[in-house]
């Protein structure tokens, strides 16, 4: 039970984290290494993009989590309380949706990867198809973190507690 708290609590920040190092990482090195000894890895220019798949698309979760995606904070903390609660169940519903669509299409993609074995650029052996899951993993997590914050809104709404329609991004 301690562990399920703890990857919920962090699993979005740990994953950018390695994948963030991971890029600086290799850039760093690889940007030496062509000055200082005229070499360079041939895959240093494509992994890290395919780790910013990782960054990008967990962040796009992490973001929802918090509720610091895109939205019209201002003029929903105007508003009466129970058009708050149906805005933030109308963006339950688009989420949800869009994730949704977003998971059959890219499952496609990461299955066709997978099936024709193809290869990250300037390796032997590193799979594509490894870096491509990140888009259905992050969007089923998004999933969740949506129907997260529906159940902690529909609590507040029936308790008639404030409902967070500001977004926090230092914290919970």
């Amino acid at each position: 039970m301690v562990i399920l708290r703890w990857l919920d609590a962090n699993i979005e920040k740990s994953i950018i984290l390695v994948n963030y190092v991971a890029m600086a990482a290799i850039i760093f090195v690889e940007v030496i290494r062509r000055f200082l000894i005229n070499e360079q890895a041939a895959w240093s220019s494509t992994i890290p993009i395919y780790l910013f798949l990782w960054v990008c698309w967990i962040g796009c979760a992490y973001n929802v989590k918090i509720r610091a995606h895109l939205k019209f904070d201002e003029l929903r903390a105007r508003m009466p309380y129970p058009a708050q609660f149906a805005c933030l169940m109308l963006d339950a519903v688009l989420w949800i949706t869009f994730s949704v669509i977003v998971i059959v299409y890219t499952v496609e993609q990461v299955m066709l990867s997978r099936a024709n074995f193809s290869i990250v650029q300037g390796t032997d052996n590193i799979l594509q198809w490894w870096f491509y899951l990140a888009t259905p993993l992050a969007f089923s997590l998004l999933i969740i973190r949506v129907l997260q914050n529906v159940k902690h809104d529909l609590s507040a709404f029936l308790k008639g507690e404030p409902l967070k329609v500001k977004a926090n991004i230092f914290g919970e």
